[in-house]
């Protein structure tokens, strides 16, 4: 389900799962990670088993992963130097897309390949999902993630699945993590989203025309993790530079490190 491509690599603007081959120029991860305090992990998880469990989806070719994965840390101001024995002691990070050209570049050039996996998975699958996010979170003897991230993807999931697919996509995320991350598109992002496929003569999203879910986006989002899904609302830590909220999110049916 990668990007369409020309003779020249991907169209601009064909990318109807959010996979753009060079997202993080236009939206760069500084964006993100400079609205999150230092010390938020330790302030999260004072006493919870380690390794902690992160899963992030919809990682694209991982420049992000790894920005969130430093500052989590403390390691963003020592990005070149060899990867710290102990931080794969602290967090393992688990991250997917459904595009394996982005995934195969994330696997290049990550700096902390024994604490961050990427792996290509069409996460809306169950057949796919189920079996993979087993296999990793058996390896360290736990049933769920301590922590999540949903960084700018809940509109593809949207136009791509509907309305329930995405209150599929929020329930699945909060039976799976303790705390989630999420980084919802405003509505606006929906509409230029179909401005561009028309723009290139394609079909429209399927969904588009009759998603019942929209407006303010980030409210509806928040609505219904709160309200369906188990899970309240911790902080919100403010809008990026490209107006999109990032909203911290706590499971009340589990306690926390009990994954």
């Amino acid at each position: 389900m990668a990007a369409p491509m020309g003779r020249g690599g991907p169209e601009p603007g064909a990318a109807p799962y959010g996979n753009f081959p060079n997202y993080s120029r236009f939206h760069p991860p500084e964006g993100r990670v400079s609205l999150l305090p230092h010390g938020l992990l330790r302030s999260l998880f004072p006493a919870a088993t380690r390794p902690l469990l992160g899963l992030d989806v919809g990682c694209n070719s991982g420049e992000l992963s790894v920005a969130l994965y430093q500052h989590l840390l403390g390691l963003q101001d020592s990005p070149s130097s060899p990867e710290p024995p102990a931080a794969a002691r602290e967090l393992q990070l688990l991250c997917c897309d459904i595009d394996p050209e982005l995934i195969r570049r994330a696997q290049q050039s990550s700096p902390f390949p024994a604490s961050i996996s990427f792996a290509s998975l069409d996460f809306m699958d169950p057949r796919a999902r189920e079996p993979f996010l087993s296999s990793f979170l058996e390896r360290f003897g736990r049933s769920s993630f301590d922590i999540g991230f949903c960084m700018s993807v809940t509109m593809w999931i949207h136009l791509n699945h509907g309305d329930r697919g995405l209150l599929e996509f929020l329930a699945l995320l909060a039976s799976l993590c303790t705390f989630l991350l999420v980084e919802p598109q405003p509505w606006r992002c929906y509409r230029a989203a179909a401005r561009r496929l028309r723009r290139l003569g394609r079909a429209d999203f399927e969904h588009f025309r009759s998603l019942r879910i929209s407006g303010d986006m980030a409210a509806s989002v928040t609505r219904i993790l709160t309200q369906q899904c188990a899970m309240e609302l911790v902080c919100s830590f403010g809008s990026t530079a490209w107006d999109r909220s990032l909203l911290l999110f706590r499971s009340t049916a589990r306690p926390q490190g009990s994954g």
